[in-house]
């Protein structure tokens, strides 16, 4: 079996050390690193980029996100997991601009983030805010499977495909998505194609769940 590799970023010490031992739950993972600086966790990561990135926000040296944008430059290849304490409605919307795959808020249970551990490393996405009921994206019994990660190697969405991709989840046509954001209908097309290129789906129905799932928008 192929061993993917964990790198660990939190500035608790006990909080760093649960997480080591609810990835070594997870068979194929394995944590190679750990650290409670934010700056040191980037700068080993940028040398050994691992499978799997498990960050804090609020750490000393260099914020959660600054860690996150400076990783995802240099290698997009690399899932992100934030864990973090951090209420904020706009936090599903800046971690889909950075093309984070998954976060748990540190007030769910061990079985949760085990799961969500398990999920993004596979490349899949995974929320569980305080107030959501989270579900990872997976195979079901009937049909094609709504796989929907961020495309390795594929930019975050800007925070104008953000906007287009919202509107084009509650149901907006092109042309209505242009009059609102006063764009020429073939530039919300050229972000359409482009933000269903990133999130790996091809069809509305398939880019609506993705919205929901980032908490761009309501179900």
């Amino acid at each position: 079996m192929l061993v993917k590799s964990v790198v660990l970023i939190e500035d608790e010490t006990l909080v760093r050390h649960m997480l080591r031992i609810a990835v070594e739950e997870v068979s194929g993972l394995k944590v190679t690193a750990e650290f409670g600086d934010g700056r040191e966790g980037l700068e080993y990561c940028l040398r050994k980029p691992p499978t799997l990135l498990i960050c804090d926000l609020l750490l000393p040296g260099m914020h959660g996100f600054d860690v996150i944008t400076a990783l995802r430059e240099k290698h997009p290849e690399v899932h992100i997991l934030v864990l973090t304490s951090k209420s904020d409605a706009n936090l599903p919307a800046q971690f889909a601009a950075l093309g984070v795959q998954g976060f748990v808020d540190k007030t769910k249970p061990l079985p949760l983030l085990l799961e969500a551990i398990e999920e993004v490393a596979s490349g899949g996405i995974y929320i569980a805010t305080k107030g959501n009921t989270p579900e990872p994206l997976h195979q079901p019994e009937h049909g094609p499977a709504p796989h929907l990660p961020v495309v390795a190697g594929a930019d975050p969405l800007t925070p104008r495909e953000i906007e287009v991709a919202k509107l084009v989840a509650e149901g907006f046509a092109s042309k209505e998505i242009a009059d609102k954001l006063t764009l020429s209908v073939r530039t919300v097309e050229k972000h359409r194609a482009n933000i269903m290129d990133k999130a790996g789906v091809r069809d509305v129905a398939s880019l609506t769940r993705y919205c929901i799932h980032y908490g761009l928008v309501q179900p």
